[in-house]
């Protein structure tokens, strides 16, 4: 099952690279690299991620749209 994400774009847009996207959410840049490819991950990543980029959770569609 895969997941439509905004990932690569908002990373590419505010030229992270995945290194510095998985560094500041805590996570690996494999885990970076296969959620951009659309697989699913944990809420707890998703979470992770939307911190990083400095979203609130209210604001998560705009990472991970339903």
């Amino acid at each position: 099952m895969t997941n439509r994400n905004n990932l690569r774009k908002i990373r590419e847009e505010r030229m992270i690279s995945k290194m510095e996207l998985a560094r500041l959410a805590g996570v690996s840049a494999a885990t970076i690299d296969r959620i951009e490819r659309g697989e699913t991950c944990r809420m707890e990543t998703m979470r992770k991620i939307i911190f990083a980029f400095g979203f609130t959770l209210a604001e998560k569609h705009k990472v991970f749209p339903d």
